[in-house]
C-alpha cells in the first residue's frame, strides 16, 4: 500500500501538472460551515460528513469536498475566466465498509469559462485522460442534462415534474414516481378513503407532530390535485425508458437520443450540446468512437451535476471507489452566486488509488 509521503508527492505532481494547464492554486479551510451544505443536500450529507460545533460559527463540517468552497470563492471574488487548482484532504465517514478510506486527498481542476462550455467539458476531461495515462481504467460519461431536459418538458403537472426532479439522484424513488404518475401504480393503501372524505381531519385521534391543521389540509388538496391529473402519456414513459437504458459509445449514444427525440423533442438543445461536446473531445484527441456514453451514469453519486459527468475506473478493482470523477455544475453557481451565475465544470483525482492501482500491477 502507499505510504502517505509517496501520496503527497504524486499529488503534488498532478497539481503542478493542472497549473501548467492554467490552474490557479487554491486551498479552503477543513472546516466549513455546515448550513450551506445541509441547505444544497438536506440531512443526507450528515451521513456522510464529521460534524461538530462551534460556539461562535455554529456547526461546521470537515471538508467533504473542494467543490463546493471553491466556488462559493470564485462567486464571491473570482474573475473571469477562471480555472483553479488544488491538492490536500477531504473526509467521508464510512459506516458500511472498514475498508474504505475515511480521510484521503484529492486532487481537482475547475473551469469557470462562459465563452464555450463544449470546450470546456473537453478541456477538463482530456485533462484528467492526461493524468490517468498508462493506467488500466475504464473512463465512462453521461449528461444529468439530458433527463433534467426530459422531466422538465414532460406533458404532466408542475407538481409532478417537480417530485421527479427532486428523485433524479434516487432511481428506484424515480421509478416509483414515474409509475405512479404513469398509472402503472396504485396509490398507498387508503390513500383514496382519505381523500374521498369530506371532513378529512374529522377523526376522534389528537393532532400530533410539527404540522398544523392548515397544512395538512393543504397537502390533501394537493394529493387530490394530483389524483385528478391525466396519466403521463405512453410516448413519453416510453421515451424516457428508451433514454434511461442507453449505453453505447458516445456518437452511437447521440444516435439513439435523437430517435428518443421524436416523442421527447425538449431533449433536442441537451442533444445539440453533446453533439458540440463530441467535436471538443474529438478536437483534444479523444477517442469518442471508443468512449462509453451511459444516459443514468452520475445519478446515485453526483447530485448537484446538471450536465456532463465523467469517471474513471480501474475494471480488475471493483472493489475500489472511482480513480478519477468530475462533471458540470452550472446550477450550483447560481445557488451560491447571489443571483449571479457562469458555466463551471471540474473533477477530482485519487493520487492514493493511482498509486495502489500502480503497485498492483508490477
Amino acid at each position: 500500500m502507499p505510504n502517505r509521503s509517496q501520496i503527497q508527492a504524486r499529488a503534488a505532481m498532478m497539481r503542478v501538472r493542472f497549473e501548467a494547464a492554467g490552474g490557479h492554486v487554491v486551498d479552503t479551510p477543513l472546516l466549513q460551515p455546515a448550513g450551506t451544505l445541509l441547505d444544497l443536500y438536506g440531512e443526507d450529507i450528515r451521513a456522510r460528513a464529521y460534524v461538530t460545533s462551534d460556539a461562535l460559527r455554529g456547526e461546521q463540517m470537515l471538508r467533504p469536498d473542494f467543490t463546493l468552497p471553491v466556488v462559493q470563492m470564485h462567486m464571491s471574488e473570482g474573475a473571469e475566466p477562471a480555472r483553479y487548482t488544488y491538492s490536500g484532504e477531504v473526509f467521508r465517514r464510512q459506516e458500511h465498509d472498514p475498508d474504505r478510506a475515511n480521510e484521503y486527498i484529492q486532487v481537482g481542476y475547475e473551469v469557470f469559462d462562459r465563452e464555450d462550455p463544449a470546450g470546456a467539458d473537453a478541456e477538463v476531461f482530456s485533462l484528467f485522460a492526461l493524468q490517468l495515462r498508462g493506467l488500466p481504467l475504464r473512463a465512462a460519461t453521461g449528461d444529468i442534462g439530458i433527463l433534467i431536459a426530459a422531466v422538465a418538458g414532460l406533458k404532466t403537472t408542475d407538481r409532478r415534474k417537480a417530485a421527479l426532479m427532486r428523485h433524479l439522484w434516487r432511481p428506484r424513488r424515480f421509478r416509483v414516481l414515474l409509475d405512479r404518475y404513469a398509472g402503472r401504480k396504485a396509490g398507498l393503501e387508503g390513500r383514496d378513503a382519505l381523500l374521498d372524505a369530506a371532513d378529512p381531519l374529522a377523526i376522534d385521534v389528537p393532532m400530533i407532530g410539527k404540522r398544523r391543521a392548515p397544512e395538512i389540509l393543504d397537502r390533501i388538496e394537493a394529493l387530490r390535485e394530483d389524483r385528478a391529473a391525466p396519466p403521463i402519456s405512453d410516448n413519453e414513459l416510453a421515451g424516457l425508458e428508451t433514454l434511461l437504458n442507453v449505453r453505447e459509445t458516445m456518437p452511437f449514444a447521440l444516435e439513439q437520443l435523437r430517435d428518443v427525440a421524436v416523442d421527447l423533442p425538449q431533449i433536442t438543445p441537451a442533444l445539440d450540446r453533446l453533439e458540440a461536446r463530441i467535436a471538443a473531445l474529438q478536437a483534444r484527441g479523444v477517442d469518442v468512437n471508443t468512449l462509453d456514453f451511459e444516459a443514468s451514469y452520475g445519478r446515485t453519486s453526483m447530485e448537484y451535476y446538471d450536465g456532463f459527468v465523467f469517471g474513471f475506473y480501474a475494471e480488475g478493482r471493483p472493489d475500489l471507489p472511482p480513480v478519477a470523477t468530475g462533471g458540470r455544475y452550472d446550477a450550483l453557481t447560481r445557488q451560491l452566486g447571489g443571483g449571479a451565475e457562469i458555466p463551471a465544470i471540474g473533477g477530482v483525482i485519487r493520487p492514493d488509488l493511482m498509486l495502489e492501482i500502480e503497485e498492483a500491477a508490477q
